[in-house]
């Protein structure tokens, strides 16, 4: 039958072209669209058409559409809905996925667009039903069974020690938890709680918990019981039909055929047994599945999807959920019931075809990918790195000039601090190489989780293969090199007992390094097999052989390609003169050294793309994983007590909660990996895709990305899930800290010792000639840092062309321009060199920093005793006051929202000093700054009043701290 847009119902036009939730409910037999403001809202009596749109990282829009049956609706509504249910996916392109939602039994999924939950009111607009208005409050019982509330009788039979129950009266709602719940069905009832107090009540009525078996403890208790009439033993939980579960797992996979279901005769499932001309009803006994073929009409869908409601009808399921899917869209939970599964090619076009030949307009369903943009790090490039090689059983510390040359046949460790957004934060990390030994890579793995351990799991921990290194760790190596080879014992070992050659790299020898990257803060350089197939037209290559030096650039690399090469030139091969080659015109010499020409690639080499995330709950008990999906989430999902685990394809994050038992905090890096084992979603992972283990209150804003929205004050919250929520529902929805938030020292190398100053590596911004200043900052800024930092670093977060030319500080043409304010710097740098800090034990080792280096000041490299610990102390704390000069030239371009100051009238600087003989009056004396005039103002910080007020509280209070200007 051939389907028209105009035969469709015009309710439908323009549904589903923009992410979002719309609803219709059926009036009359046609569906008439719910306002935003009563969406959320169902009726007991009435059938409604849910359409999700989902806007995915592709640019293409999914829909997924549910049809809502309430208890009381009529069979005529009903049918109703499932078969407009068809007509909206029509509507859409023929790609929906269509779920059917009974009271009280909705999908997971359904439910996670409501949040915390629906409750359906009595009434409706058919056989006689009205909606009820709510004219005077109704005390009303609710059990919370899983994620879905009911609605049920208030008399105490309704209670038992299993479930958790909400009593809603007038001026006050309990919760009732019955003495087998768990922790986190508790808090996840005070959601629904804090639900009804805002909905029904405005936010304004008390909320009281009531635990099984106190009796008449308190006065909650006994104003709980009082409305039941008094304390009576509350029976055991009988089993009634709406208990009961369909436990048995069938797989009977019906052919539909003039309206009736065939049963399909085989022993296994398999995807060929499915054709495209047809529809069939894959029966699982909790679910029940329609697949419809692409070529299947409008009619033939509709009659496939009245064959199955009569099935679940017929066999008294009301917990059945019927699930229609069109051929080539199959959901995971479908294809995960066959024995085998092919995928069919070519899905998108054939239904777009057959869609235009029904007369479905299927312009602008799909909407075009967006232009491949660079993935951003979400990580600051600005902190301190240690590297370790792993040498066996033990690490050896890399020189700064060796933190980013790592071998393939070698593992390493490394260590990164960071300024956060609300403290530094830690990550430690190892690096597998992909001709490392597994005896190294186990103790690499070892030796990190020591590491974290020894912080008290503060610091977050990746896991990290050769050829699968996520941006973050690129970011943080910026110039990253990967040699062949290894000098490894655990490598030399291997290749000795497989007597296979060892083509570690030779710098005096014949090499080929391919380039790549996307700018100076996240470049590499990957040495290949020295073959011409190795070269490929979308990137740049070096080629050296003892003096002689090639630089090769690709038909299809771009002018930023050529800058790397440039600068990796100067790391791998300084001071040597280079022939350059271009594609298509090079020398014999550059052939001969590649052993000749062969043909070779013109593709760019592709990384693993990084799809939509998903969220899934673990559970993990005698070496079997369990995990469960949660759709729609949010941070409230994550529960302090449990694991979770955010799959986003290219990479795996593992989230540990703060309650978590200690044993399962030391699996939770196997936790990951059984989970790319068990590839929940069908989705082919990578064994070596890179897991990242996220401890609670230490999430970087890498991970807090996936998130809508991120309260870092909740994980300052003590106590279980549900205690922290009862506080946040007793607040008025607002968390409430139990105390303020520090800033989390961060140590190098756990129990290892700190490495000597020349090893440790800065990062600290440089003033060499060949860099531009760095947006927004003032050279009176910069100087006054440069004063603080160590001489001899540089920044490397912004290499410059050529290392080897980095001018001295003290002869920067530069400095010239600063000398008229070099007395005003001069006098500050003073004062900072007064304020110092008294050292005070650290819970944990504090980390080490940039820091300054003089001759007259050496840096201490042993802990004395005595008068020679007093020298220490004086040393660090002039070192801490350092640090804290260098991190604010770090931190001064983290330009966060922080709303502008008001006009306030100007005053004289000598007149706003607690000093001064005529103070100003009338003024607000913790802000002083702000009665400076923009001229005095820039001449005293270094920097505008706009670019100051600018920065977050935290960082203004630190500046004038340090400054101490008044």
């Amino acid at each position: 039958m051939s389907v028209s847009m105009r035969d469709l119902d015009p309710a439908f036009q323009g549904a589903g072209q923009k992410a979002g939730i719309e609803v219709w409910r059926i009036e009359n037999f046609s569906p008439a669209p719910i306002p935003k403001s009563s969406i959320g809202k169902f009726f007991t009596g009435d059938s409604y058409i849910v359409l999700k749109t989902t806007a995915l990282k592709t640019g293409a829009l999914r829909h997924d559409i549910h049809y809502w049956l309430g208890k009381d609706t009529s069979q005529d509504e009903a049918g109703t809905a499932a078969v407009k249910t068809v007509e909206l996916d029509a509507a859409l392109g023929g790609r929906a996925v269509q779920y059917r939602e009974v009271q009280g039994h909705e999908t997971e999924k359904f439910l996670s667009y409501f949040k915390p939950c629906i409750i359906p009111q009595e009434g409706g607009v058919a056989s006689g039903f009205k909606h009820v208005e709510a004219e005077e409050h109704v005390t009303r019982l609710f059990v919370c069974r899983g994620k879905h509330v009911v609605h049920v009788p208030f008399a105490r039979s309704s209670l038992n020690h299993d479930d958790i129950y909400i009593l809603d009266t007038k001026s006050k709602i309990f919760q009732f938890n019955g003495s087998n719940s768990s922790i986190q069905e508790r808090a996840k009832a005070l959601e629904v709680v804090q639900y009804i107090k805002d909905t029904y009540h405005d936010g304004t009525c008390e909320v009281a918990t009531v635990e099984d078996g106190r009796l008449m403890a308190d006065a909650d208790s006994g104003e709980f019981w009082g409305f039941f009439g008094g304390f009576a033993p509350l029976p055991r939980k009988t089993a009634n039909a709406e208990d009961k579960t369909v436990t048995f797992d069938i797989k009977k996979l019906f052919c539909v055929e003039k309206g009736k279901a065939n049963p399909v005769e085989d022993d296994t499932l398999k995807r060929e047994m499915l054709d495209t001309n047809k529809c069939y009803i894959l029966d699982c006994g909790l679910e029940v599945f329609v697949w419809m073929g692409r070529t299947t009409s409008l009619d033939d869908r509709k009659i496939a999807s009245g064959a199955a409601e009569e099935m679940i009808r017929s066999s008294e399921r009301p917990k059945s959920q019927m699930i229609r899917i069109i051929e080539g869209f199959e959901t995971v939970p479908f294809r995960s019931k066959f024995d085998t599964w092919t995928q069919e090619t070519n899905t998108t076009v054939s239904e777009d075809a057959l869609l235009q030949r029904q007369g479905v307009n299927v312009r602008g369903l799909m909407k075009a990918a967006p232009p491949k943009e660079e993935l951003e790090a979400f990580i600051d490039c600005t902190g301190n790195l240690q590297v370790w090689r792993v040498n066996g059983q033990e690490k050896i510390l890399l020189q700064a000039a060796d933190h980013s040359k790592f071998y393939s046949g070698d593992c390493y460790v490394f260590q990164y601090s960071y300024p956060g957004e609300e403290k530094e934060e830690v990550l430690i990390g190892t690096w597998f190489g992909k001709q490392s030994v597994e005896e190294e890579r186990a103790s690499a793995v070892s030796m990190a989780s020591k590491m974290v351990e020894s912080m008290k799991f503060v610091p977050a921990q990746a896991r990290i293969y050769e050829g699968k290194e996520p941006v973050q760790f690129f970011v943080i190596m910026q110039s990253f090199i990967v040699f062949k080879g290894g000098i490894s014992s655990g490598y030399k070992k291997y290749i000795a007992e497989k007597e296979v050659d060892d083509d570690t790299y030779n710098e005096n020898g014949l090499a080929l390094f391919r380039i790549q990257g996307s700018g100076p803060e996240n470049m590499q350089a990957i040495q290949v097999d020295p073959v011409a197939s190795s070269l490929n037209s979308s990137y740049c290559y070096i080629l050296h052989n003892d003096s002689s030096v090639f630089t090769w650039m690709g038909n299809l690399a771009t002018s930023t390609d050529q800058e790397l090469v440039e600068r990796q030139l100067d790391l791998i091969k300084p001071n040597l003169q280079t022939r350059a080659q271009k594609e298509g015109s090079e020398s014999e010499q550059f052939w001969e050294l590649l052993g000749g020409k062969t043909e070779y690639s013109s593709q760019k080499l592709t990384k693993e793309p990084e799809s939509d995330p998903h969220l899934f709950s673990c559970t993990f008990t005698k070496e079997v994983l369990k995990v469960t999906e949660i759709y729609n989430f949010t941070q409230d999902d994550l529960m302090t007590e449990d694991i979770f685990i955010v799959d986003c394809h290219s990479e795996i994050f593992v989230w540990v909660g703060q309650e978590v038992v200690p044993k399962n905090k030391l699996l939770a890096l196997t936790i990951g990996e059984k989970f790319i084992e068990k590839d929940s979603l069908l989705e082919k992972l990578s064994p070596e895709a890179p897991i990242y283990v996220i401890m609670e209150g230490g999430e970087p804003s890498f991970f807090t990305r996936f998130f809508t929205s991120w309260d870092s004050s909740k994980s300052a919250m003590h106590g279980n899930s549900f205690q922290r929520k009862l506080k946040i529902v007793k607040n008025g929805g607002t968390p409430v800290a139990d105390k303020p938030k520090r800033r989390t020292p961060a140590s190098y190398g756990g129990r290892a010792g700190v490495p000597e100053k020349s090893q440790q590596r800065s990062r600290t911004m440089s003033l060499s000639p060949d860099r531009v200043r760095v947006r927004g900052r003032s050279p009176a800024f910069n100087a006054l840092a440069a004063t603080f930092e160590n001489q001899n670093a540089r920044n490397l977060s912004t290499p410059p062309p050529v290392v080897r030319k980095l001018y001295p500080r003290s002869v920067t043409p530069d400095s010239a321009k600063l000398a008229p304010k070099s007395s005003a710097i001069a006098s500050r740098s003073a004062l900072f060199e007064k304020f110092k800090t008294p050292p005070q034990e650290p819970l944990i080792p504090k980390s080490i920093k940039a820091s300054s280096k003089t001759p007259e000041s050496p840096a201490p490299e042993s802990s004395l005793k005595g008068k020679e610990e007093k020298k220490e102390n004086d040393k660090e704390g002039e070192k801490s006051m350092s640090s804290k000069i260098v991190s604010l030239t770090i931190q001064e371009d983290a330009k966060e929202g922080v709303e502008d100051e008001e006009d306030l009238p100007a005053h004289p600087y000598e007149r706003l000093k607690t000093t001064s003989p005529d103070p100003v009056t009338d003024i607000d004396v913790t802000r002083r700054e702000a009665y400076l005039s923009s001229e005095e103002f820039k001449e005293k910080f270094g920097m505008t009043k706009e670019a100051f007020y600018k920065l977050p509280k935290w960082k203004q209070n630190k500046f004038k701290m340090a400054v101490q200007l008044f």
